[in-house]
């Protein structure tokens, strides 16, 4: 009898629905790849502590079902490789991989990430917010051309702070109270301050407030709940006038555009998805610690009071249109200011926000 070759047996094997194990090829072996995640704030921080621990597993979750592909990470919080202001800069040089960007230090290089600090007084919902400046990043290229002359793709926009309030060493029960205070803040919320008769903002960062309120330097700060626990400002400032100046986008998951190109169209669509993902889940926690935070507040002896809708609608039309700035300052650069602010205005109203003045208004048609 003639003798079927090896190669018979197997076509006829398969054609037979049978398997003969010796003839099965080995799967083809995962491919490892090394990424080194950054930001200069340590891992307890939450938007830190969630990305290593909701980010990565996801990501190596989403991986293995395939097998294709695996990620080696290496991260470096807190200083490892670089300071908080320093991400943007590590990761445009190769320092780090893929980190998270605090986008308000970077004003000039990332304008258009300022879009929600320049919208008071419109939602001081976290995930609303989150979601509408993530999908404005997606509609117009303007934020994703910011992000690649500093080389680097963007991934995702995260907003960490539900919303700023005032804190003082004195009570605050109405706009009359807070005229002539000195404020501490930073960044854009400074200007909300020139609603307001004789107040004046004292730029500071956060870790500084509990000293400038507690030297006399400042009357009060803005800052939000969950941060005025972390850095016990009841202790100095134990006044809280709930005024709900409105949740800001604060970080931006962004990877180096050299490492991107080199990444497989796999692991490219896994980091985008679960970026997205990370979005929502640091916008959740943001937040579930809001609404825990206002109690532990009071539970270390702070009071609460709510401004008055009259005088918080009062506020906030005696602001100067910093918004309207802003888009124009954008539009004379040849970026869509104009067209992004009012797209992002109606993203919030449709998501249910009922913003105490529309900021897009005063726009050219």
């Amino acid at each position: 009898m003639m003798k079927l070759s090896r190669r018979m047996c197997l076509l006829t094997a398969v054609s037979m629905g049978m398997a003969f194990s010796p003839l099965v090829l080995p799967a083809q072996a995962t491919e490892t790849i090394k990424m080194i995640a950054i930001d200069g704030y340590p891992d307890r921080s939450m938007w830190v502590k969630e990305f290593s621990g909701f980010f990565i597993p996801r990501v190596n979750e989403e991986l293995a079902k395939t097998g294709n592909y695996k990620i080696d990470w290496q991260e470096a919080y807190g200083g490892a490789i670089v300071k908080p202001r320093g991400v943007l800069e590590g990761i445009k040089l190769g320092l780090g991989d893929i980190g998270i960007v605090t986008t308000i230090f970077h004003n000039s290089a990332l304008p258009s990430q300022g879009i929600s600090a320049v919208t008071p007084m419109v939602s001081a919902d976290a995930r609303v917010v989150a979601k509408a400046v993530d999908e404005i990043a997606r509609e117009f290229p303007q934020m994703n051309k910011e992000f690649d002359a500093e080389n680097q793709v963007y991934l995702a926009t995260g907003v960490v702070l539900d919303s700023y309030q005032l804190f003082s060493k004195t009570p605050l029960n109405s706009l009359k109270d807070l005229e002539g205070k000195k404020v501490a803040g930073a960044g854009y919320n400074l200007r909300y301050l020139e609603g307001v008769k004789d107040a004046a903002g004292v730029r500071g960062g956060l870790p500084d407030f509990y000293n400038l309120v507690q030297t006399g330097v400042v009357d009060a700060a803005m800052l939000w709940p969950e941060a005025a626990v972390t850095f016990k400002m009841a202790e100095v400032a134990p006044y809280m006038l709930q005024v709900d100046l409105g949740a800001v986008n604060s970080k931006t998951v962004t990877i180096n555009k050299d490492i991107w190109t080199k990444l497989p169209d796999e692991v490219k669509t896994v980091l985008q998805k679960v970026a997205v993902e990370y979005r929502d889940q640091v916008a959740n926690v943001a937040m579930d610690k809001a609404a825990s935070s206002v109690a532990a507040f009071e539970a270390a002896g702070g009071t609460v009071v709510v401004l008055p809708a009259a005088d918080r609608e009062a506020w906030a039309k005696a602001m100067p249109n910093i918004a309207a700035e802003w888009a124009a300052g954008l539009d004379k650069s040849g970026a869509p200011g104009s067209d992004m602010l009012k797209a992002y205005m109606k993203k919030l109203v449709d998501a249910g926000a009922t913003p105490v003045r529309d900021w897009a208004a005063d726009l050219p048609n």
